[in-house]
């Protein structure tokens, strides 16, 4: 028994490692789960990090295609569109439950934290700004005190990590989102559960909105390159 408990330990803490290298990206979205080298890098036989791989695949980390191995997923515009409405409930919840909740000596230890998300916004350091953020998105969902809910919220928020701080490079959107957090923080201090809840839903969706701002773009401007590199017909003057 002894040693099966410690081999389940193991697993556990290589599928802890690899979803990190997910989040950091030292595992791009699409590549291929090698597992020669990992198992090589982390020191670990075979056993341990293909149970670790199942934990991922369920999660919705990897996906396993047959004959080919796991690869870390990608998120398509669909997913956006089906996961952040679903996280905006969840999270608009939280937000509930927490202003409800919530004690004095609660809220004034979420000081510092939007202090220094307001510092990271001025300066527009979007790394920063997001470990911040995400930190403050942990701490009002302790605050609900709803493990039910609470599950549901890490699980998609495994998923959400695979497009990571995406949204924040849109132009001005780090701004828009500190002062989002602000106005949610501010109804949490009020003690306005209706409030928090609504301003946290329109601060998930908000996100989502920047996604998509920022694929339009990306769309028109691989349209614009790809026009360029076609050749041009005789005759035809460009401006």
């Amino acid at each position: 028994m002894a040693t099966r408990i410690v081999q389940q330990v193991l697993y556990q803490e290589v599928a802890d490692r690899l979803r990190a290298m997910i989040q950091t990206h030292e595992l791009e979205s699409g590549e291929w789960i090698d597992e020669v080298r990992l198992t090589r890098e982390l020191g670990i036989s075979r056993t341990p990090l293909r149970e670790a791989l199942k934990v991922l695949v369920a999660e919705g980390l990897l996906r396993l295609e047959p004959r080919r191995g796991c690869f870390v997923n990608e998120l398509s515009a669909r997913d956006m569109d089906d996961i952040f409405p679903l996280m905006a409930m969840l999270e608009g919840r939280c937000a509930y439950e927490a202003a409800r909740k919530a004690t004095d000596a609660d809220l004034l230890r979420l000081e510092p934290q939007h202090a220094m998300l307001q510092e990271h916004a001025a300066a527009g350091d979007i790394d920063a700004y997001y470990a911040c953020n995400a930190i403050i998105h942990e701490e009002i969902q302790a605050l609900a005190d709803n493990r039910w809910l609470s599950d549901l919220v890490d699980h998609l928020r495994k998923v959400l990590s695979l497009s990571r701080h995406k949204s924040l490079a849109l132009p001005g959107r780090i701004k828009e989102s500190c002062a989002e957090h602000m106005a949610i923080f501010a109804a949490l201090k009020a003690r306005d559960p209706d409030g928090a809840e609504a301003l946290t839903r329109k601060h998930l969706m908000r996100q989502l909105d920047a996604l998509h701002i920022l694929d339009e773009r990306a769309a028109s401007s691989r349209q614009e390159h790809v026009a360029q590199l076609l050749p041009r017909e005789p005759g035809v003057k460009t401006s």
